[in-house]
């Protein structure tokens, strides 16, 4: 079928720990498998394992902070307290990426210390291995402002176009496109996390049919995806905006206060010192 796309997941690939040459196992289960042009999605735990980003369980809170940039928003409800933060990579999520689900007990697992630049070092091997041109996106879960639920996004990619700017070509209807730049990238994670599941152990998908979206190696990773600060319009959580609002707006106040009463307190003693000034020309 032309312009068909297919997604689905690798079997075979045994459970990944702490110092795993990860490249050389996707190597193994992959070989005779891929094609040119296929784009594959590797959910980031198993980059995580493999690079020994576990810690002990106890240390979440900790893990929390020490992942974090800036705080978002926090909510505290039965179960605890939710963060939501920005984390050292610039990603905004909750607890900052850290995770307690498919790692061993009593541990959890931290993100990848910089998701591209694992995405790439799997790209360039398995290119190498393989002899194929194939894109590479890590896989998170994300929760999003506007939407219940969660889905897979890209946090890291190499080989595969992230974006798949619009603006300026015209729609079916002859009209400007001004503003339109498909999230390429995360709709591949989310469809790739379809056939991948959370519990069924096949951490790892491909996506066929797609080749048009696969580039260089020195193609920009999923950190193109991350907003510039000054177009974010969920910075802060609504609470947190309201409470910097009332305190900037108190500050602010006050600071007029101070001038007001130095302004008045001026003007008195200038008052008061003409007065004298002109009472004792009287006198004299």
């Amino acid at each position: 079928m032309s312009g068909a796309v297919t997604v689905f997941a690798v079997d075979g690939l045994p459970e990944i720990h702490p110092g795993d040459d990860l490249a050389r196992m996707l190597g193994d289960a992959l070989d005779g498998v891929l094609e040119d042009g296929d784009i594959l999605v590797v959910t980031s735990k198993i980059v995580s394992k493999a690079e020994g980003r576990i810690v002990e369980a106890a240390d979440r809170e900790d893990a929390i902070t020490a992942e974090t940039r800036r705080l978002v928003a926090s909510r505290t409800h039965p179960g605890g307290t939710t963060r939501i933060v920005e984390t050292r990579n610039g990603l905004v999520m909750a607890a900052a990426g850290v995770d307690a689900s498919n790692v061993p007990d009593g541990t959890i697992a931290l993100l990848p210390i910089d998701p591209d630049a694992s995405a790439l070092a799997l790209a360039t091997a398995l290119r190498a291995r393989l002899g194929v041109a194939l894109g590479v996106i890590l896989s998170d879960t994300f929760g999003r402002p506007w939407r219940d639920g969660q889905t897979d996004v890209a946090i890291g990619a190499a080989g595969v176009r992230v974006v798949d700017d619009l603006r300026g070509s015209t729609d079916a209807q002859g009209r400007v496109l001004e503003v339109t730049v498909p999230a390429i990238a995360d709709e591949l994670a989310g469809a790739a996390d379809l056939v991948k599941g959370k519990a069924a152990g096949r951490p790892v998908a491909v996506v066929r049919g797609l080749g048009r979206l696969v580039a260089g190696l020195d193609a920009p990773g999923a950190k193109r995806l991350i907003r510039a600060v000054e177009l974010d319009l969920f910075r802060l959580g609504s609470d947190e905006a309201e409470r910097m609002g009332y305190e900037r707006g108190r500050a602010e106040g006050r600071a007029e206060g101070r001038a007001e009463g130095y302004d008045e307190g001026y003007a008195a003693g200038f008052t008061e010192g003409s007065s004298e000034a002109e009472q004792s020309d009287t006198a004299d």
